[in-house]
């Protein structure tokens, strides 16, 4: 099992840090809300290796069977390994090349408030929590634990997902009659 979900971590998290790089680099680009989207279709696909590396175990190391737990288990891990990956990244990104990220994202978050025509009252709202979300980053343990919680329901549903497809009973032979 430990063959395997290196193997299919190793994927997952090169296609996790790889379109995080590329995502945040155009970020100001194409906007917060594109890179939002584009930073979760990341995900998805990257966690696809959830999958591969299941239906990998089943076949190549299980003789192909696999309980939903077994399943659930090495695409967990595998998962696991992928949001490491993307909580290191962040903090190397964040805190190296893009210190004034929430500032950059506070000003967009308050541009797209006023075109929606949103009242002074909201606005200020929003711009107070963002502060605390800043002062908040500071922290490199809270930084990375709220980052954590970015890919992780992404990384469960996957690892979900795979389990229940992928499981697959020993086939039972049934006795013959003469």
């Amino acid at each position: 099992m430990k063959k395997t979900v290196i193997k299919f971590g190793i994927f997952s998290s090169l296609l996790m840090a790889g379109g995080m790089l590329v995502n945040m680099h155009f970020a100001d680009a194409i906007g917060y809300s594109l890179a939002m989207l584009a930073g979760y279709t990341v995900m998805v696909i990257s966690f696809l290796m959830v999958f591969f590396g299941v239906r990998s175990y089943r076949d190549k190391m299980n003789d192909g069977v696999i309980t939903f737990g077994q399943a659930f288990k090495v695409g967990s891990m595998i998962a696991l390994m992928s949001c490491l990956v993307y909580v290191g990244t962040w903090l190397i990104l964040y805190y190296n090349f893009m210190p004034d990220f929430f500032s950059k994202y506070g000003a967009y978050q308050v541009q797209q408030m006023k075109d929606a025509h949103a009242t002074q009252a909201d606005i200020d709202a929003a711009v107070k929590e963002m502060t605390h979300y800043v002062e908040l980053y500071k922290n490199p343990f809270i930084n990375a634990a709220m980052t954590f919680l970015e890919p992780l329901p992404v990384a469960l549903v996957m690892s979900l997902l795979a389990a229940l497809i992928l499981k697959k009973k020993k086939k039972v032979e049934s006795p013959v009659i003469a």
